[in-house]
């Protein structure tokens, strides 16, 4: 048996620093060096998110480690979700499930709650503890926030409660990597710092050996080992955690392959939906709030909102919701999914004011549907057999799909509208609306990376002949693997262990 390591927890100078795709390295390192490792983030904020085997709701960024884990998610992993709903509100989501809307003021504010948020964040951790060994924990934007230090739940004082050996990630391809990391190390308090076990300079482009002189300044400067210094890599394909990373995502036409463009919503959420089409060579997918940027694709997809309502408006203001429907009498396939989905009914209700002030808008009338937005909020993963009306008498081999829903909204059919699902569900539930090839749209989160539905989606406009079906998966395993062999081979993996060994100091 292996001897057990103390709590790992990676940490930033900065949000967006790599800190995810770091933890999700070592969570493949330390399974493929024969651990039971686990992912952990107190607290996340993203409108990235996933539903649980148990039908619980947890950040999209834990749910890649624990992939990279080889385990199931659990909402353990990320017992505090946040998920904004405007720009001063957010849902927040506790042990998976929703617990309320609350103001940033009123949440940062927070003292007697905030304590008992930590408490449960820790009563989280520790279960995991007793069931992984080691925890890999990640921290949260910058550890340097002294405003919010004293409220803080999910970085150094997290790392404290879980005895964490703590390595700080710091992104040297936005430059000022001296002073964010001299910075960061100088604000900490004695105990905090007593953690500190190592710097991680992640991004670095060109030749490392370059940065030797700078590797013993800093050094020199915070008494902290650098353990590792990350080449800068676009070859390797990792789900992104933060919306900033839409920023990076490819946003123009190609010759040649089948162009998708994404309709870029304000409160867009769970856009790891459309990462499957960034790696199958058959498709070119972009995000746009740009008119002649959609009139160029030849799908367009509607994805997840946090505020369907006040989205669609925003669409409507812009003109992309006419334009939207120019295309659609072009014949241009029109796929929606969840929000997107409801977008695509007829009208749109929310008589509790759950998302927002509007209480009801017009949808897109491309399908025959309307939707309620409700209390009830549905988190559930599911199997499903994909255009059950054209496989007949389904049988148990049939529901070889898989998928998530995540929404707060009941959709019905209107009138004397035809039945026609996407997808039937294991229990016998039907889901989302085929109007033709050209136009339908479901509930069902990760619908597109199960082949049947992507070779769907292709069907007709492939502009190469495809012998094989896309697997995924199998992607997403080989790309976890080169992962962590970048990481492992740019890291001082020896004086990482030494600092995970149960009697290493601190």
């Amino acid at each position: 048996m292996k001897q057990p390591l103390k709590p790992v927890m990676f940490v930033g100078t900065c949000s967006d620093a790599g800190k995810s795709v770091i933890n999700a390295a070592f969570c493949r390192i330390f399974k493929q060096d024969g651990f039971n490792p686990a992912p952990f983030k107190a607290q996340n904020m993203s409108l990235n998110s996933y539903s649980t085997p148990e039908g619980g709701e947890m950040g999209r960024a834990q749910v890649v480690q624990a992939e990279a884990c080889g385990i199931a998610p659990h909402t353990d992993m990320n017992p505090v979700l946040l998920k904004p709903t405007n720009d001063k509100n957010s849902q927040v989501v506790l042990n998976g499930r929703p617990v309320g809307n609350m103001s940033a003021k009123d949440y940062f504010g927070l003292k007697n709650d905030k304590e008992a948020l930590f408490a449960e964040a820790i009563a989280a951790f520790r279960r995991l503890e007793s069931r992984y060994n080691p925890i890999v924990l990640e921290g949260a934007g910058s550890i340097s926030e002294l405003n919010l230090r004293d409220r803080d739940i999910t970085n150094m004082r997290m790392a404290q409660a879980a005895g964490a050996a703590t390595f700080l990630v710091a992104d040297i391809d936005r430059g000022g990597v001296f002073g964010s990391v001299y910075g960061t190390i100088q604000l900490l308090k004695p105990e905090e710092r007593a953690l500190m076990k190592g710097i991680i300079i992640n991004k670095f482009r060109g030749d490392s050996s370059l940065f030797e002189e700078g590797k013993q300044m800093l050094e020199e400067l915070t008494g902290i080992p650098v353990v590792g210094i990350i080449p800068y890599f676009q070859d390797i394909k990792i789900e992104e955690e933060d919306s900033v990373a839409l920023d990076m995502k490819n946003n123009s036409y190609q010759e040649g392959k089948i162009n998708v463009a994404i309709v870029l919503l304000k409160r867009m959420s769970n856009f790891t939906d459309f990462d499957v089409l960034e790696m199958d060579p058959r498709f070119n997918a972009y995000y746009t709030n740009q008119i002649d940027e959609l009139e160029m694709a030849d799908i367009i997809l509607l994805p997840g909102s946090k505020n369907t309502l006040a989205d669609l408006q925003h669409l409507r203001a812009k003109g992309l919701a006419d334009a939207i429907m120019r295309e659609r009498k072009k014949g241009k396939r029109i796929v929606g999914i969840c929000g997107g989905y409801q977008m695509m009914g007829a009208r749109l209700e929310d008589p509790l004011g759950i998302e927002g002030n509007l209480p009801a808008v017009p949808g897109l009338g491309l399908l025959p549907q309307l939707t309620v937005i409700g209390s009830e909020k549905v988190t559930e993963q599911s199997c499903f057999a994909f255009l059950p009306a054209r496989q007949g008498k389904l049988s148990e081999s049939d529901f070889i799909n898989k998928g998530y829903e995540i929404h707060m909204g009941e959709t019905r059919l209107l009138g004397d509208a035809p039945e026609s699902a996407l997808i039937e569900l294991e229990n016998g539930r039907k889901d989302g609306y085929l109007l033709d090839e050209n136009c339908w749209g479901s509930y069902m989160h990760g619908i597109l990376d199960n082949p049947d539905v992507l070779d769907f989606l292709a069907a007709g406009l492939e502009k190469e002949p495809v012998t094989l079906s896309f697997d995924y998966v199998a992607f997403k395993e080989e790309q976890y693997d080169k992962l962590a062999d970048r990481v492992r081979r740019h890291s001082d993996m020896k004086t990482i262990y030494e600092a995970l060994l149960p009697n290493a100091e601190g």
